[in-house]
């Protein structure tokens, strides 16, 4: 249990060693900044993958993942400023910390939010807000900003782009929890996130100013926010909390935004940096492809709903649709007509399910050309059948006559000849009392009685 307790507090102790030797004076050295500021994000890393087992194993793949790869942009850093070799380093460094945020913004709402399969439209939803919404921001500060940052121009894009993505991480994270509720683990979770946003900023108020310097304090505050990403999972979620994940409101922002910056763009094509189109013009194309899975998963979603209401065998309406329609039919004048097979049972016994199968199809056939337009056939179940049909008493009552008609010549299934016939209740809509009720008992009477049709009196409350 102890050594379960160390990998929790062992980033946030290894930090405030680090934080020790800044306060007591200790100048950036290899001992410190490189091994021991990259060995707090090594431990963060390992307090993550060992996290409890409540904590959702999606949220601890992509929280690895996200301190991995800005511990991979550190270590780049840190070595390239103790070994001088600069070139292209800033570029791998810049890379890695970037990518630090797309594994984040997916990682947070899981964090918060409870645990639930991971789908694409997460993963898409999570790119679009993210490359959407930083690329629109990072443009706009970038053009104030691009002079006063020294470097080339890929080197001031990534410098406004932290911040700008660490201002989206705060929005995801605080909806996250006023969605899911707030608890200790959000709390923590957010806390960690703003102390690397604010790092993030100062980090770039200082490069515009020209005072940063490598190693100093400020720098553990990056630290801090992992430690504290990591620390999160480790607190117990909320019981009681919901799903959680990336407001629409907030996607539909990135995608409706989009197409006004790529128009600027065009019309001023000097005036932004070229590295904003590429993130613009991916937004827009996954938004495309989310688009596309949403009306699939639409149609598909219609298609089972259909399915639902719909009788494997006949394809007619089951009774779910059946009631459906009933609850429909007020202040409509017309009648529920309940059919029962006479004789069918015995046939299915003699001559097996499957040639029984094939009765009900052909029942269905003949049910449903004998009905007049406008009416409802469905299979209820076994040799059952219900139907709504429109009009008067008088020619309800007609109906009920015409679907027994339809079983007075026998049906011929490999080569048997097989009569059946139907008893039938009939109960018109007058708005009172179970409509299904009174078709079933006047079908029972029917059958009982022998008389094939029975209308179900008037009730009488």
């Amino acid at each position: 249990m102890r050594i379960y307790l160390i990998w929790k507090w062992f980033a946030l102790a290894l930090l405030v060693i680090h934080i020790l030797t800044k306060l007591l004076g200790f100048e950036a050295s290899v001992s410190t900044d490189l091994f021991l500021y990259n060995l707090v994000v090594l431990a963060a890393i390992i307090s993550t993958l060992r996290a409890p087992l409540h904590s959702d194993p999606f949220a601890i793949a992509f929280t690895a993942l996200a301190c991995g790869s800005w511990g991979i942009g550190s270590l780049v850093s840190s070595l390239a400023e103790f070994f001088n070799f600069q070139e292209n380093a800033t570029l791998v460094s810049n890379i890695s910390y970037s990518l630090f945020y797309p594994f984040a913004f997916l990682a947070i709402p899981r964090i918060i939010g409870r645990r639930a399969k991971l789908q694409l439209l997460e993963i898409l939803d999570a790119a679009i807000f993210g490359l959407g919404l930083s690329s629109i921001v990072t443009a706009l500060i970038l053009i104030k900003f691009i002079s006063d940052i020294p470097g080339d121009s890929a080197n001031a894009f990534f410098a406004v782009l932290y911040p700008v993505c660490d201002i989206a991480l705060v929005v995801i994270a605080i909806v996250s929890a006023f969605i899911s509720g707030f608890s200790k683990r959000s709390v923590v979770l957010i806390t960690g996130i703003l102390s690397f946003a604010l790092t993030d900023f100062y980090f770039l108020l200082q490069q515009i100013s020209g005072s940063y310097s490598f190693g100093q304090i400020s720098d553990d505050g990056w630290l801090l926010g992992i430690s504290l990403m990591a620390l999160s999972l480790w607190a117990t979620p909320n019981r009681e909390q919901n799903d959680s994940k990336i407001h629409p409101a907030l996607i539909a922002v990135s995608i409706f935004i989009s197409p006004a910056l790529l128009s600027a763009i065009a019309l001023r094509p000097d005036y932004f940096p070229v590295y904003v189109v590429i993130p613009t013009i991916t937004t827009l194309f996954l938004a495309f492809i989310r688009m596309t899975l949403v009306i699939r998963q639409a149609s598909n979603l219609g298609e089972e709903k259909i399915l639902a209401r719909t009788d494997e065998l006949t394809g007619l309406p089951n009774r779910r649709r059946l009631i459906a329609e009933i609850g429909a039919l007020s202040g409509v004048e017309g009648a529920l007509l309940l059919l029962d097979l006479d004789g069918f049972k015995p046939v299915n016994d003699q001559y097996g399910h499957e040639m029984g199968d094939q009765i009900l199809r052909q029942v269905a056939q003949r049910f449903s050309r004998s009905l007049p337009t406008g009416s409802v056939l469905a299979r209820l179940g076994g040799d059952e059948f219900g139907v709504i049909v429109l009009g008067d008493e008088g020619s309800t009552l007609e109906v009920a006559r015409a679907l027994k008609a339809t079983l007075s010549y026998p049906f011929v299934v490999g080569g048997n000849q097989i009569s059946i016939s139907v008893s039938i209740g009939h109960v018109r809509n007058d708005k009172n009392g179970d409509l299904l009720q009174r078709a079933d008992a006047a079908m029972y009477e029917a059958k009982r009685s022998g008389k094939s049709i029975v209308e179900a009196a008037v009730y009488q409350p």
